[in-house]
């Protein structure tokens, strides 16, 4: 998988700037005096930064925002990358002005110069996020290789604050990785298999085949497997590095890898967008491997169940009835509704097995929830306020959109089903909150519970302000936060 740019800390050397023959990046405050790096680079150009940071252009500009002045006067560089960035800056605004240089950065070598270590790790953090792309099947395109150097106040300690942060970026890489990848690609194997691999970062992983999941119980996983030629599984990912005997926080991630809804089989427009169908699953994966990559002072346990639906003459029908782990049965009214098939069984396991101090489900779970609350926002439901209250602050501490929805009896009542225990669709009134209540069915009594609907935030058709157009990363820092905030020792 792709890691982030590699990005060097050092001294700040201001008479490097004049020689460096690749890219330099300055940061200027419109409103405040020139620092000392942006002083120097308005010497070497004859003034033209001066000119640049008082035109009424650069003042208009939003925080973060770059103006590229090509081969300047005076330098050497190939462009000088003059960012907008008040003195006072937000965590968010630093990150924008990091995302910005990635936007411009070529194959040339680059230099971001800042005497101040206040923004550094962010702007950094920025940068490697927004620089990403994914051309693995492209076959005359190629990543940048260009080198980036930070100079800034304090270089160690900016490198040391920003490991952390660069860790996280490798767990939202690996999770647009996983995301991004076509269908005969990533199927239930090779997905299983790169999870696999995190064992080599500390990662205890653990595959369960099909087998395995019949003699546990999970009817309805496998009755959304069933019609498909790829085997389904549940690959369960632990990380210990709380206190031992702590009960564990569980991350559960609908992993389907392909969904052409099955027999209630899906309109052909749009339909190849449902490679990104398997997008909770690799959320929990990037979460699971930025916590090894940091060492987390946390016990986490990360479930994702693999499959894939498919129309054939094994598939599940609708009107078929299935018996979920729990013991509860399901009649199943669309086969379009699968997630919640495979999530409840998942769901139900991570009780039993691992008994966690809370658990979380992620999956792009209805089409209801981009309808509500369009790609702004994530869905978010909850039977415990504190739970809810402390990811909503993370979701809100790292920028990632998430709006708390409802639950209630009255929901519940439209799963009753008259020849078994639930169906499992309420019909198109609420429909994402009918597919949560379906999902609380299975959470045990005093179970602290989130159900994330990320159907409109996993893969975009526009850039967002850290990633490209495509899969976003989106809930890997927020996780990340709730967990570093909230569950580590």
């Amino acid at each position: 998988m792709r890691t982030p740019t590699k990005i060097t800390f050092e001294a700040v050397n201001l008479d490097q700037m004049a020689a460096h023959t690749g890219r330099v990046a300055i940061f200027v405050d419109a409103e405040a005096a020139l620092s000392a790096a942006a002083d120097q680079a308005n010497t070497l150009t004859q003034g033209a930064v001066a000119r640049v940071a008082g035109s009424a252009q650069f003042a208009k500009l939003p925080a973060g925002k770059a103006t590229v002045v090509n081969m300047p006067v005076g330098m050497a560089a190939e462009a000088l990358d003059i960012v907008c960035l008040p003195a006072g800056a937000s965590i968010a605004q630093a990150r924008a002005a990091g995302a910005s240089l990635a936007k411009v950065r070529s194959d040339a070598n680059m230099l971001i110069v800042t005497g101040d270590p206040t923004h550094a790790s962010d702007i950094a953090f920025g940068l490697a996020m927004r620089d990403y792309t994914f051309v693995d099947h492209k076959t005359k395109a190629d990543a940048l290789s260009g080198d980036v150097t930070m100079m800034c106040g304090d270089a160690d300690a900016v490198s040391k604050a920003a490991a952390p942060k660069l860790a996280i970026a490798e767990g939202a890489f690996m999770t647009r990785d996983l995301i991004n990848e076509p269908a005969n690609v990533l199927t239930t194997t090779e997905f299983a298999d790169r999870l696999a691999e995190m064992n080599a970062l500390g990662l205890d992983v653990e595959v369960l085949d099909e087998e395995e999941l019949a003699d546990l119980g999970m009817r309805t996983l496998l009755s959304v497997g069933q019609g498909s030629d790829s085997p389904s599984k549940v690959v369960v990912m632990r990380w210990d590095g709380g206190t031992k005997g702590d009960a564990p926080l569980a991350l559960i991630g609908k992993g389907v890898v392909f969904d052409t809804g099955g027999i209630s089989i899906k309109p052909a427009a749009g339909m190849e967008d449902m490679t990104m169908d398997m997008g909770g699953a690799g959320v929990v994966a990037g979460v699971m491997r930025s916590l090894a990559l940091r060492k987390a002072k946390a016990n986490v346990v990360g479930l994702v169940g693999l499959v894939e639906n498919m129309p054939s003459g094994n598939a599940t029908r609708p009107g078929d009835v299935v018996t979920s782990m729990k013991g509860d049965t399901v009649e199943i009214i669309n086969t379009d509704a699968e997630g919640r098939l495979v999530l409840c069984d998942v769901m139900w396991y991570a009780q039993e097995r691992f008994k966690p101090s809370g658990m979380i489900d992620l999956a792009t779970l209805t089409g209801a929830i981009i309808i509500g609350l369009g790609h702004e926002n994530a869905g978010v439901f909850s039977n415990d306020d504190t739970l809810c209250n402390a990811f909503l602050k993370a979701a809100a501490d790292e920028g990632e959109g998430a709006w708390r929805m409802p639950l209630g009896q009255a929901y519940d009542d439209l799963l009753k089903s008259r020849i078994a225990d639930m169906k499992n669709i309420g019909g198109r009134p609420a429909g994402s909150v009918t597919a949560a209540q379906f999902l609380q069915r299975f959470v045990k009594d005093g179970m602290p519970w989130i159900h994330l609907d990320i159907a409109g935030v996993a893969s975009v058709k526009s850039e967002t302000a850290l990633a490209p157009t495509g899969a976003t990363g989106w809930g890997v820092m927020a996780l990340n936060r709730l967990i570093q905030d909230n569950f580590e020792s």
